[in-house]
């Protein structure tokens, strides 16, 4: 009788097994125009800045690197150092597409213990992030815009909100591409 549950169970596994092995694998999946734009980020960049006194710290003057490369043909991871009125501070950050909300993502952890997503869109040569951050016990609306200044440089400004209505500079400042070290 064992014998014959064990021929019955091989029988079954192996009926299951055929129809897998004359399926085709799925193809693999292609990037798209869309992830294609993520390009402009890759490459060795120093960034200067100005932080305003506020809910981030004491305000001041900033510099740091970002080394951006891609991860497959679909992401671009970026390695920050960078140090200012607050001290060093290190990190990393993933620019990605995401097909099924027609966005663009941002997800970076940073030596200071943050963790932070953003979704963001581009329109021409300007980029825009928006997230929801808790600072100091406050839930605040950042809003992050990048704009292009040509292949090899980008200026930025972080403005952040309490009510989503009045909108304060906390950051500004620009990146340029430079060969790397």
């Amino acid at each position: 009788m064992k014998r014959f549950v064990h021929g019955i169970l091989a029988a079954a596994f192996a009926a299951a097994a055929i129809p897998a092995m004359g399926q085709q694998p799925p193809p693999m999946p292609k990037p798209g125009p869309e992830h294609q734009k993520l390009a402009y980020f890759v490459g060795h960049w120093k960034t200067e800045g100005d932080m305003k006194p506020g809910p981030m710290g004491p305000g001041g003057k900033f510099s740091g690197t970002d080394d951006c490369k891609w991860l497959g043909e679909f992401f671009v991871t970026c390695n920050t150092n960078g140090s200012g009125s607050m001290g060093k501070i290190s990190g990393i950050g993933v620019m990605g597409y995401d097909g099924a909300k027609k966005a663009y993502t941002w997800n970076g952890f940073n030596s200071m213990g943050e963790n932070e997503s953003a979704s963001g869109t581009v329109d021409g040569k300007t980029w825009t992030y928006t997230n929801e951050n808790v600072m100091g016990g406050k839930t605040y609306k950042g809003r992050y815009t990048m704009t292009e200044q040509g292949p090899d440089a980008y200026t930025y400004k972080l403005e952040m909100s309490e009510d989503g209505k009045n909108w304060t500079t906390a950051m500004e400042g620009k990146s340029t591409k430079v060969a790397a070290k």
